[in-house]
């Protein structure tokens, strides 16, 4: 089962950081990241049956992704 869920998270990762664009504010995109990252958090943890540490962590690492779209969008690096 680890075989397929690594592939998995990279994919859910990329596809979280590429999502987060979604939004013309700084508030819009971290939202929508943190969103994103807590659905697919979930949804990765529920293969190790911790649903909920897994919505924690993918909100935390979606909310990043927001930020760190929006300061590239705004031209900060």
């Amino acid at each position: 089962m680890k075989v397929i869920a690594i592939p998995l998270v990279i994919a859910a990762a990329a596809l979280t950081l590429t999502v987060t664009g979604c939004g013309d504010t700084s508030r819009s995109r971290v939202a929508s990241g943190t969103a994103i990252g807590a659905g697919t958090g979930a949804a990765i943890g529920s293969f190790s049956g911790n649903a909920g540490r897994g919505a924690l962590i993918g909100a935390g690492v979606g909310a990043l992704g927001g930020v760190l779209v929006d300061e590239h969008q705004r031209g900060s690096f």
